[in-house]
Parts: structure tokens; C-alpha cells; sequence
């Protein structure tokens, strides 16, 4: 081997967060007969979404725009904020990669919760930084145990999911805002609003890209349906925003993704279509839930969190059984959080499938 891997990336592990189910179905040697496990939306895109796709089909032999304008200036116009404060990117995963490698260098302080969303963790991994974890308290991100531990570490960095993944749960604006103002110096939350489309209006602070202390992250992927394309959004200070043009990838976010974009934003009733389909659909995991013996837990997101009523090992023998039953699903992966599976919500047919699936589960 001629190849020299940096001593960094030699110390790492060849990994990736997320098992998909794409490997599974391969390892399992056939297709899952319901996909509830990575939080997409299984009921699409929009038809102005998915006709701007074919649209933009036949020019698909030219790059993207780097500065992804008429996107930007759309969410601007949307949010009512300057486009300098927005920049797209490839989802909320690629531009937690651009924002750690701008803040973070090696041994600096990040500080997120315990069994939280894993690929802030990889990235931070990735570029040598020190990652602190805070435990989860009654099934939701410990706001105060956050700050806390960013003025014990210094941290550069502090991340939150609201609402939250992977339990689904939330703090209400006022909450948010109290954090923001408690961060020490020098340090940047990032809050991650991956779910704010499906959330009550209560839960998402008023938009404020002066303030340099937070940078927002937004996506297409969950109610827009957007998840194979990969498009999401940050919303921050604009000198804070302009510095992502240092490091990042400025073909990354292609043509047809942005035209698709483009295009859903604009469809706002297929927006309020797909919020309602959602609310429907965690009506129906709860109540499958219950009927088998199991808790579901209070949701602000496109999932439920299901407490399979015993530790890691009883959640990960159910998630077994569903699995063998042909659904996909997935579970936390940090205890006392995996002693719950999580449910993503779909359309009817696959509620049914859900439905006769889980008391097989069980009984197996």
C-alpha cells in the first residue's frame, strides 16, 4: 500500500452513523415490506415538486448553481430574513460537516447530548475535536446540563435537536431562548430544526439572523419528501454564513435537487397536506402501541418513540421481531433511550402492515 492515511484518520473507525436499509435488505436477502425506521416522508413529494424533477431531467448534463441563488432568495422571501443569512447545501448533514470543520480543530470542546443525533459526533471525530456528551433527563435534551457543561469545557460548539431525535420530544420556544442567552462566550449553538415544518408554532423561536450566537439548520427532507435528493438549509449571522464559502463544496448541491426545492417551497398546500397526514399517522402508531402493551411517547416530529416497557435488550428484541417481520425500524442507541424503538409515520398501507406486524413481534 503506497496510500498515508493523517494519523487522525488512521486512529478512526470505518464507519458510518447509520446502518441503511438498503444494506440490511441485502443482508437479509429480500426487500422490507415497510420502510418506518429513517424518517422520511412516505407520502412524497409534491406534484409541483415532482414535476420540476422531470423538468429539470434534461438538464441534468450541467452543474448546479454554486450560489444556489433563486433558492436562496426564495427562503429568504419565505422567512421574511436576508438571503445573505441562508445558505443551502447538501441537508443538514453535509453543512454540520462544513460548520464543524470551520469552528472545530483538534482537541476543541463540542458538547451535545448522549444518545443524540450520531452524525454531528462523526464529523466532530473527523476533525479531532473533543466531544462532551450530557444525559438525556425524562426523555428530553437537559437544556440546563448543556450549558453547563459548555462553561465546564469551554466548548466552541453546542448542539440541540428541536424537536428532537431520536424520542420525538421538544422545549418549547421560550426554552430555546433561555439557552441562547445562557451560552457562554465564544460559544455557537447550533440548533438543529430538522422537524420544525411539523411542529407546533410554540416550539420554534422567531427567526433572528443578527444574533450571531445560534446558527439554524432546516431541511427538505422530512415534510417536503425530499430525503433522496439531499437539500437542506442553515439560517445564521451573515459574516458567519459567507464564512461557509471557505470550505465548502460549491457543486455539491445539484441541479435537480435545487430545482425540486425550488418547487416545494413554493406548494405550501401540499406543505399543510402532508403536516396533516403526519398528525394522522401519530395518531395511529400510539394507538398501535397501546393496543400491544407498549407506551407511545409524546411526538412533535414525523416519528413516534415507543417504549417496549424493559432496557436496551427488550427494545432491541422487538426491533428484531419487526425486522423479521419486514419492517424496518430503528431504535436509540444509548441507554435508558433504547429501551424504546421509533416508528417512523407513513401512509395507511403501511400503518397496516404496522399493525399486524407488531403483536407478531411481540409474540416472537
Amino acid at each position: 500500500m503506497t496510500h498515508r492515511l493523517t494519523p487522525l484518520v488512521a486512529s478512526l473507525p470505518a464507519t458510518v452513523p447509520f446502518v441503511g436499509p438498503e444494506t440490511q435488505e441485502r443482508a437479509r436477502g429480500g426487500p422490507f415490506i415497510a420502510r418506518l425506521g429513517a424518517n422520511e416522508s412516505g407520502f412524497g413529494p409534491s406534484p409541483r415538486a415532482r414535476a420540476a424533477i422531470a423538468a429539470a431531467a434534461d438538464e441534468a448534463w450541467m452543474y448546479g448553481d454554486p450560489e444556489a441563488h433563486d433558492l436562496r432568495h426564495a427562503l429568504a422571501a419565505h422567512h421574511g430574513i436576508p438571503a445573505s443569512c441562508i445558505l443551502p447545501g447538501e441537508g443538514i448533514d453535509g453543512l454540520l460537516g462544513y460548520l464543524v470543520r470551520l469552528l472545530v480543530g483538534p482537541g476543541d470542546a463540542v458538547v451535545t447530548s448522549q444518545g443524540g443525533y450520531p452524525t454531528l459526533n462523526y464529523h466532530v471525530a473527523g476533525f479531532g475535536g473533543a466531544l462532551h456528551t450530557v444525559p438525556y433527563r425524562g426523555d428530553h435534551e437537559d437544556i440546563d446540563g448543556l450549558l453547563a457543561k459548555a462553561r465546564e469545557v469551554g466548548a466552541k460548539l453546542v448542539y440541540l435537536a428541536n424537536p428532537d431525535n431520536p424520542m420525538g420530544s421538544w422545549h418549547g420556544a421560550d426554552a430555546v431562548q433561555r439557552m441562547i442567552d445562557g451560552l457562554p462566550e465564544g460559544t455557537l449553538l447550533c440548533l438543529d430544526e430538522a422537524y420544525a415544518d411539523l411542529a407546533p408554532a410554540r416550539v420554534i423561536p422567531p427567526l433572528d439572523p443578527a444574533d450571531g450566537r445560534v446558527i439554524r439548520m432546516r431541511t427538505f427532507s422530512k415534510a417536503h419528501g425530499l430525503a433522496g435528493l439531499r437539500v437542506g438549509y442553515a439560517i445564521g449571522h451573515p459574516e458567519l454564513i459567507a464564512a461557509f464559502d471557505r470550505v465548502r463544496n460549491h457543486f455539491g448541491l445539484g441541479r435537480v435537487a435545487q430545482a425540486a426545492a425550488l418547487a416545494a417551497l413554493a406548494d405550501q398546500d401540499w406543505m399543510a397536506q402532508v403536516v396533516g397526514h403526519v398528525a394522522r399517522s401519530r395518531d395511529t402508531i400510539a394507538e398501535i402501541a397501546r393496543d400491544c402493551g407498549l407506551t407511545p411517547l409524546p411526538s412533535a416530529t414525523n416519528f413516534v418513540a415507543v417504549d417496549c416497557g424493559g432496557d436496551g435488550a427488550r427494545g432491541r428484541a422487538v426491533l428484531q421481531g419487526l425486522l423479521s417481520e419486514g419492517v424496518f425500524v430503528r431504535m436509540p442507541g444509548v441507554a435508558p433511550l433504547d429501551r424504546c424503538i421509533r416508528i417512523s409515520c407513513g401512509p395507511e398501507a403501511e400503518m397496516s402492515i404496522l399493525r399486524r406486524a407488531l403483536p407478531a413481534a411481540l409474540a416472537g
